[in-house]
């Protein structure tokens, strides 16, 4: 492993901790790991290597700050409808639990999500109460709770409904829904979103459908918000 790489890891551990728990020196030491990144990144000989790599550790340093800034590694309650619909649009991966508050089943599933939020910290999770939500509850389709959309950039990628795949039954592992929300794609550690702005020295490593305000035309393949 290169010492890049050991440092992105570093920092990336320290992002999955919650960000009420972090410490303004905490933050700070996460600066300083980024200003060695880019100390070795400028020793570098080769000047278009060179260049590229500091462009690339910059678009890092602000995704890492966009994720501390939005909530990243929580799993938090959206009560405007706006502003759900502008996070599922902007973040690159996000989960969102649409629920009732009389049911059971939706209680169970926070809980699991609450256990996933901080481990995939690259992945934003936020809850809606489906009475708060009623335009993206009729475009989404919403009609059996709880579910669980899953957007990558922009786009619905996926649907969990009801615990049907979690083995109908209202003890299952947190592991379950985890593998199942891995296989959607929408599941992204902290480690990943660092890496993809980085690829000096670091290996780079459905059906969805249409949504539009206005009554326009809906592909059924494709829902973008």
């Amino acid at each position: 492993m290169t010492r890049i790489q050991s440092k992105l890891d570093s920092l990336a551990s320290r992002l999955v901790e919650s960000n009420d728990t972090r410490e303004d020196d905490e933050q700070e030491d996460d600066d300083a790991i980024f200003a060695e990144l880019e100390a070795e990144i400028e020793n570098d000989c080769d000047a278009a290597v060179r260049d590229r790599g500091l462009e690339q550790l910059r678009l890092s340093m602000q995704r890492a700050k966009e994720m501390r800034e939005n909530a990243h590694g929580t799993y938090m309650e959206i009560t405007n409808e706006k502003e759900a619909i502008r996070i599922s649009a902007s973040e690159s991966h996000c989960v969102i639990h649409f629920y009732h508050s009389n049911f059971k089943r939706c209680e169970i599933m926070d809980k699991h999500l609450a256990k996933l939020a901080p481990k995939y910290y690259a992945t934003r999770f936020i809850r809606v109460f489906v009475e708060n939500m009623p335009w993206l509850v009729e475009k989404l389709a919403i009609k059996v709770l709880p579910c669980l959309m899953c957007f990558v950039d922009g786009i619905s990628k996926d649907r969990l409904i009801g615990f049907e795949e979690l083995g109908n039954n209202d003890v299952f592992e947190t592991a379950v829904l985890e593998l199942r929300l891995a296989n959607s794609g929408v599941l992204q550690k902290a480690r990943n979103a660092l890496e993809s702005g980085i690829t000096y020295n670091v290996s780079s490593s459905s059906n969805t459908r249409k949504l539009r305000r206005g009554g326009q035309d809906q592909d059924d393949d494709e829902f973008d918000l």
